[in-house]
């Protein structure tokens, strides 16, 4: 049986993707799994998962450089995990700012295969506040890093084609693309004239705010799903609070529509935003619920435009893009039958997770 080590890095130990990687390659291979908790935990085992936690606190609010400097001594250690573990595959679902190559190198050089899960595009990605000639600075800087990532890995994995593509630049490297899956799949029967807005993390709504007024204008509910209720306080809404996984997907299948909005920076062309397939995206499809997304978002708005699975929508032009959803409204039978025909494509299942499995550990 093959050993395999995922570094799961900053990510707690349930993060969805990460995890759900962890649970797929234990069915065939022992995982070592590390991951990070603000809470004192011992390492365990648990059939072929032996769970390494690092426990870890950081001021969330503390400056880029200062954050970075704590973060060697974290870094420290997962170099050390890996320098000192037992194992055939490298599995990376980060990588370490203070050490960005070491753990790459120290594998290859020891004859371990690599996978590196990039999850979205890093060289925008990290530091991604700094701008002017600083942030062209660090975005050069760290290209030419994630460049000789690439080089290192024997297998890639990415979120989006779009993604892939922009990373490679026409080079050949083994790459499997796995957007962020659902878990389940639903339907109801009650849909209501509602719009959903999902997340864990309160993002305000941004452009798309003057549109979701409109639609409460035209008669739709807006309903927020897992985020602070007070940051939406000028727009008349429902909110449901945290809710587990299953109960937020049949919350997300009563709606008529689910907005997937976000703006992580205050960048129009952040390529961690315009190439990213968001959970919220696939729940809500998965949960037969047609989307509402902004054209901004690239791969987003090719899924949407390819199968028929919502409404793209230019939020800057407020009239037309309500024209657009009360028309797609008027039209909903169509719309949700194109939904269910093909929603099973948003869904982890037994076929996704042996394409997976084969690809890391064959």
């Amino acid at each position: 049986m093959k050993k395999v080590l995922v570094i799961g890095y900053m990510h707690p130990k349930d993060d969805k993707r990460v995890h759900r990687t962890v649970k797929a390659l234990s069915k065939v291979a022992h995982v070592f799994y590390q991951y990070l908790t603000d809470m004192p935990e011992k390492e365990y085992r648990d059939g072929n998962i032996h769970y390494l936690p690092i426990e870890w606190h950081e001021n969330v609010n503390a400056n880029a450089f200062v954050k970075l400097w704590k973060r060697r001594k974290l870094d420290k250690k997962i170099v050390d995990l890996i320098e000192n573990s037992d194992y055939d595959i490298l599995y990376m679902h980060h990588f370490l700012p203070s050490k960005p190559i070491e753990p790459f190198v120290y594998a290859k050089k020891k004859g371990k295969r690599i996978v590196y899960d990039v999850h979205e595009y890093h060289p925008e990605n990290f530091l991604s506040n700094f701008s002017g000639i600083i942030g062209k600075l660090k975005t050069a800087i760290m290209r030419s890093i994630f460049e000789r990532q690439i080089e290192l890995s024997d297998k890639l994995v990415f979120v989006s084609y779009e993604q892939m593509e922009y990373s490679l630049r026409g080079r050949k490297k083994e790459c499997l693309v796995v957007p962020n899956y659902a878990s389940i799949v639903l339907s109801s029967t009650e849909k209501e004239k509602s719009i959903v807005y999902v997340g864990k993390i309160t993002r305000a709504l941004g452009e798309e705010e003057q549109v979701v007024k409109e639609l409460i204008r035209q008669g739709f509910i807006f309903k927020i799903v897992g985020m602070d209720s007070k940051a939406f306080s000028n727009i008349n809404h429902i909110c449901t609070g945290f809710l587990p996984y299953e109960e937020m997907m049949k919350e997300i299948s009563k709606a008529s529509f689910s907005l997937v909005s976000f703006k992580t920076t205050g960048r129009e062309d952040y390529k961690n935003d315009l190439w990213s397939l968001p959970h919220k995206f696939f729940d809500s499809l998965a949960a037969s619920t047609p989307v509402i997304v902004s054209d901004r978002f690239v791969s987003l708005r090719r899924v949407v435009e390819e199968l028929g699975v919502g409404v793209v929508i230019n939020p800057k032009d407020v009239d037309g893009s309500v024209r657009k959803i009360l028309e797609a409204y008027k039209e909903y039978d169509k719309l949700l039958a194109d939904v269910e025909r093909y929603k099973d494509r948003f869904v982890w299942d037994e076929r996704k997770e042996k394409e997976f499995i084969e690809f890391v550990l064959g």
